[in-house]
């Protein structure tokens, strides 16, 4: 009996304090901007509602959970309104309004469902289009604009604006796939554990709606999956592993002397960096190769790609590293554990990978090999009692 009273209560929320107190603050602020906004536009004689309590029940997705599916931007704005346009019609051509209140809500969730808009809030606007009283009814289809659809575009710009603000993505961002090479073998991360099939698969035989986007899910498994490994692999961490004589060149370097230094220490990528060691970018032999032109003398830039770069920078280029070197660098830090390393250099299609420190100074830089090889140790050195 007491187990079936516990199965009553929800396990609880693993949402720290500063979390919390943001959601309220959130909710606070839109509902506050939303009604005083409407009460602005209306003015104080105005016998049009201004403010519907669902927007209240919105508050609480786009402010508390705005990562669910039903709190971003279309779930808002295209349930609200379809539910107040089916809630309307079903009040207008069905004369019993308890009837009529069922009825509406039915046909919204499923054509919600259909519109891929669900959102819960959506069935009270519903059920206000029918049983709000004279004042709604007498509105007709004029309650879909206003107040419903007017509601709902202030509360979600008002969730935007607080959002983005205080830290926090919204809309939502799906979770970026790794590199696609364009071939018929899985991502490195999906070669071992579950498939991104799986998981379809796995969704599809639990058959009921679950309130999370589906990529953060498998985020989220992938991510459990991870912090196991790293359990069970042991400390080593980047700077265990990673070379601490670094060949770095200076942007204004030629591209001839890029070559020149790739060559002489048998490496294949050459981090770009300023007097203070900054890292700038990074230039590889795959940059050489698709980004220069090859004569007698070695690598220059092509008349196209000088081109290209003039009307990017409003400057001709003067043939030198910063004109070929990928800009956008991923690094990481000394402390990033091994497993973190392998699974950031597999989903990002990267053989090496420059290490900064705290003061975004070049440290190091690690490769597929270094890795490998940290890997192979950690194996070796496990008991031999324990599973793989």
């Amino acid at each position: 009996m007491l187990a079936r009273l516990r199965d009553l209560v929800p396990e609880p929320a693993t949402v720290g304090l500063r979390e919390r107190v943001r959601s309220a603050a959130g909710a606070l602020i839109g509902v506050l901007a939303t009604g005083l906004l409407s009460l602005a536009a209306l003015g104080d004689g105005t016998t049009l509602p201004i403010l519907i309590a669902p927007m209240g029940a919105s508050a609480v997705l786009l402010f508390a959970v705005p990562a669910s599916p039903l709190a971003q931007p279309w779930s808002i704005l295209g349930g609200n309104v379809v539910a107040a346009l089916i809630g309307v019609t079903a009040a207008k051509a069905l004369p019993d309004p308890f009837v009529a209140a069922a009825v509406a809500i039915g046909c919204a969730i499923a054509l919600m469902m259909a519109l891929r808009c669900l959102h819960p809030p959506s069935g009270a606007v519903a059920l206000t289009a029918v049983l709000g009283g004279p004042a709604i009814t007498e509105l007709g289809y004029g309650f879909v604009l206003w107040p419903v659809a007017a509601n709902s575009l202030l509360l979600l710009t008002t969730a935007l604006l607080f959002n983005n603000l205080t830290g926090r993505s919204y809309p939502h961002a799906r979770p970026r796939p790794p590199v696609d090479h364009r071939t018929s073998d899985p991502a490195p991360a999906a070669r071992i554990g579950f498939t991104s099939e799986d998981l379809d698969a796995a969704l599809r035989d639990y058959g009921q709606m679950i309130d999370v986007d589906r990529g953060d899910l498998e985020t989220l498994l992938r991510e459990a999956q991870r912090r196991a490994l790293t359990r069970r692999s042991g400390p080593t961490t980047c700077a265990d592993i990673m070379s601490r004589d670094v060949i770095a060149i200076a942007p204004e370097a030629g591209l001839v002397e890029a070559l020149r230094l790739l060559r002489r220490h048998h490496i294949k990528v050459l981090p770009v960096t300023d007097e203070s060691a900054r890292v700038l970018g990074i230039v590889t032999q795959t940059d050489l190769l698709d980004k220069a032109e090859w004569g007698r003398l070695g690598p220059r830039l092509g008349l196209r790609h000088r081109l290209a770069l003039t009307l990017s920078r409003i400057r001709a280029p003067h043939g030198a590293v910063e004109d070929i070197m990928t800009t956008h660098v991923k690094t990481a830090r000394p402390d990033t554990s091994l497993v973190d390393l392998a699974a950031q250099m597999s989903d990002a299609g990267v053989h090496h990978l420059p290490v900064v420190g705290t003061d975004e100074k070049l440290a190091g830089i690690v490769s597929q090999t270094d890795v490998v090889a940290a890997l192979l140790v950690d194996l070796s050195a496990r008991p031999e009692t324990e599973p793989a």
